[in-house]
């Protein structure tokens, strides 16, 4: 394996004192509450919004009642644009919506799209499948409101890090079972897609910087609470068919303890016949597109994922960036 950088293994360190290991009920409920905000402190860790972006809060349909969304369009772009929906990581635990502003304004800016980004109900307090459910409604309620938002509903994508990867997964099954809406790309980065940990990796780094084998078994209590890790709705891997999925790209971390979960799921879509792109990015840890100032791959990988985006959602144009490899600015 390559080596990390120095100052990737120094955070991951840091995180370890506050693993979701070491949290009980009220700790969780009280790290739920956070919000990131933007700062200079922050934004160095985490990116601050890419310029030419405007944003605006409001809510979608959730399964039991309306959920929080951060809708993000670029500013220098008029008419109906691609949508995108994101889903934020945190082990079905931990997240909200500002831990995504730096991932979905590049995306806006990068790909000409709206993108817009789900807070769906949390474990341990909301169990599976809320979450799932929650941004299924959601995605519904999204595509049938598109004109709302300024976007295109034929023109639809799905993007998710780490637990957000493994909802997007699960999203795009129930879009399938359920008939739509129709997907036309789905993003997986770093996805969890097999929650009985049978990928080897689990074992190989187990002992990882960020997400460690402890903290798995922590985030898969609190979202399951005992339920059946080998429903399809919960681990995708595990469903009997993966044919007639949209295409895909997934990314992985070499140092992650589901980097095969990302690897074993695409080569089931491979062998459904669903088309898939599949980087491992080696060096870098679970969760690299997070800590994007400290992660030297986070520009190429934010710059894949962009053009994935944009060749599956924008009509090809002569001279047109985005098919010369433009990675956007970090």
């Amino acid at each position: 394996m390559a080596e990390m950088d120095l100052r990737v293994r120094l955070v991951g360190r840091a995180l370890r004192a506050a693993s979701i290991a070491r949290m009980d009920d009220a700790r969780i409920a009280r790290a739920q509450q956070s919000r990131i905000g933007h700062n200079p402190v922050t934004d160095l860790l985490f990116g601050g919004v890419a310029p030419g972006v405007s944003l605006r809060d409001g809510t979608v349909a959730g399964a039991t009642e309306p959920i929080p969304v951060r809708v993000y369009r670029p500013e220098d772009v008029t008419g109906s644009l691609p949508l995108v929906v994101n889903i934020h990581g945190g082990g079905w635990v931990l997240g909200s919506l500002d831990q995504s502003d730096w991932l979905c304004s590049n995306v806006a800016a990068t790909v000409g799209a709206v993108v817009v980004s789900l807070e769906y109900r949390l474990a341990p307090a909301h169990p599976w499948p809320a979450a799932p459910e929650d941004c299924y409604a959601a995605l519904v309620d999204i595509a049938a409101r598109a004109a709302e938002f300024g976007g295109d509903p034929q023109r639809l994508a799905v993007m998710g890090d780490s637990a957000g990867g493994n909802l997007t997964a699960v999203v795009t099954l129930m879009a399938r079972d359920r008939a739509g809406p129709a997907i036309t790309h789905q993003a997986l980065l770093y996805p969890a897609t097999d929650l009985t940990f049978a990928s080897p990796s689990v074992a190989e780094n187990a002992e990882a910087p960020v997400l460690t084998r402890r903290d798995m078994d922590a985030f898969r209590a609190h979202y399951l609470g005992g339920q059946d890790p080998t429903d399809p709705y919960v681990s995708p891997l595990l469903a009997a068919d993966h044919s007639g999925l949209p295409p895909a790209l997934v990314q992985v971390a070499e140092h992650d303890p589901i980097r095969d979960d990302g690897l074993r799921y695409a080569a089931a879509l491979r062998a459904a016949g669903v088309p898939v792109r599949t980087t491992t990015y080696v060096g870098m840890p679970h969760g690299y597109l997070a800590f994007p100032k400290l992660c030297r791959s986070a520009p190429q990988a934010l710059g894949e994922l962009c053009t994935e985006l944009r060749s599956a959602l924008v009509p090809a144009t002569a001279g047109d960036p985005a098919r010369q490899g433009h990675v956007p600015a970090g």
